[in-house]
């Protein structure tokens, strides 16, 4: 299993990359969707991409977009991980193909709950 995580916070991308190495993902980062969607267009094929929303060059939002407009990255699991809590942007997001949406702050488990209901992480937490 292989995660793509994009954000331009440094420190949340190692965050989510702690948590997510610990259930048995493999990781690639980037720092905003235009960097993320250019390591999709040079083949990565992650199984999922956590995405934060507001970014430099390119937003989440519209990586969501992009993604989804290619039929090759059909495939690809998308959940915002971000601090857009209004219920607007998470409809938008989700109507533009997200599969997930979680809220930053984030507790681990948040992350494994969400992923688990993705169908891609065990049902039990790692300690």
């Amino acid at each position: 299993m292989h995660a793509l995580i994009i954000d331009d916070s440094r420190t949340m991308r190692a965050i989510i990359a702690r948590i997510v190495k610990e259930l048995g993902f493999e990781t690639s980062e980037a720092e905003n969707g235009q960097e993320a969607l250019d390591l999709l267009e040079d083949g990565l094929v992650p199984d999922i991409c956590l995405i934060d929303w507001n970014m430099p060059l390119m937003d989440g939002y519209t990586f969501v977009t992009r993604v989804r407009q290619d039929p090759k990255w059909r495939n690809v699991t998308l959940m915002m991980v971000t601090t857009e809590s209004e219920h607007s942007q998470i409809v938008r997001a989700l109507a533009a193909g997200a599969h997930e949406y979680l809220i930053k702050p984030f507790t681990p488990d948040s992350i494994v709950e969400k992923l688990e209901l993705l169908g891609l992480a065990a049902q039990e937490i790692p300690a």
